[in-house]
């Protein structure tokens, strides 16, 4: 079942949600939020299926879980304001498990899962950044993030966004004492999502994730 919802937080934002085909209000379903990357903002919300689960939704693959793909206006970057306000509504609206809400996102849409990790990490059971990163992040402030189980993936040789962005975050959390790990692709591309994404073993990874309070 796929909708389009608007949320109002400083501006209106448009989503994709997608609901398990077997979705009821009878059990609380886990929550995944996608980010999408630079080249999708704007307002004609088809482009938001381009890459990564909601393209898969929108070719037939079914997921357990509850997927909101909103759309980031063409003025701006992904603002950490805009993903909690989306969580809250979807909270109130649907019947989603607030301990196993999830965050990813590729490229652009990696930074804004950093980032909102940073400032809201209580808010999140796991996050997944692809080919983001935190280079605007002073280092202290990623120990945060040591009590959030965190899977990034980056393509060495990325020429977009810097491999090292990925590797300084990743081993700063692991430093904290956290739990994060980072799958390098050598395929000299910035797309790091089509593998990620297609592999069965992150979605197992972040749903076997429960919010530690």
């Amino acid at each position: 079942m796929k909708l389009r919802r608007p949320f109002v937080e400083e501006i209106n934002l448009q989503y994709l949600l997608d609901l398990p085909e077997n979705y009821s209000s009878e059990k609380n379903w886990p929550l995944v939020i996608f980010l999408h990357g630079y080249g999708e903002r704007g307002d004609n919300l088809e482009l938001v299926r381009k890459h990564g689960p909601p393209k898969l939704a929108g070719e037939g693959q079914q997921f357990p879980f509850v997927l909101a793909s909103p759309q980031c206006p063409a003025e701006f970057h992904w603002r950490s304001s805009f993903i909690i306000s989306l969580v809250e509504e979807l909270l109130e609206n649907y019947s989603i498990d607030p301990n196993r809400v999830y965050l990813t996102g590729l490229s652009m849409g990696g930074y804004g899962t950093w980032q909102a990790a940073l400032e809201y990490p209580e808010k999140f059971a796991a996050i997944v950044p692809i080919c983001g990163g935190g280079s605007h992040i002073d280092l202290p402030f990623v120990e945060r993030l040591r009590n959030l189980p965190i899977w990034a993936f980056h393509d060495s040789g990325d020429d977009v966004v810097p491999y090292q962005e990925s590797v300084r975050m990743v081993e700063k959390v692991i430093s904290s004492g956290g739990n994060a790990k980072l799958t390098t692709f050598h395929e000299k591309s910035h797309d790091s999502w089509t593998a990620a994404y297609s592999n069965p073993e992150l979605y197992d990874w972040m749903l076997s994730k429960v919010r530690n309070n």
